[in-house]
């Protein structure tokens, strides 16, 4: 079970992953500063966990590009072209 999509868009930057790792371990750091190393493992762990997801294991995906539909020629003069339109009153000119 992955707890994080490396092929979601979001994480194609590289400057984001960088910053979750350093988010995760500077956070483990105050942790074990302040005396609490339970949540200082925890979130060590998941330092380790995401640099391992975002880093080791990321193969990045090219974006999706769609093909570019150019109209018919055919489809441009259809019968809307030659319908009336309605004036500001509602009324046909």
């Amino acid at each position: 079970m992955q707890l994080i999509d490396p092929n979601h868009p979001a994480y194609r930057r590289l400057w984001v992953r960088v910053a979750i790792v350093a988010v995760c371990f500077g956070w483990a750091v105050v942790e074990f500063v302040t005396g609490d190393p339970f949540w200082g493992v925890l979130a060590g762990g998941a330092g380790a966990y995401s640099l391992y997801i975002l880093f080791w294991t990321f193969k990045p995906q090219p974006p999706a590009t769609e093909p570019v539909v150019q109209p018919d020629a055919e489809e441009e003069e259809g019968p809307a072209a030659t319908a009336e339109k309605p004036s500001k009153d509602g009324q046909a000119e």
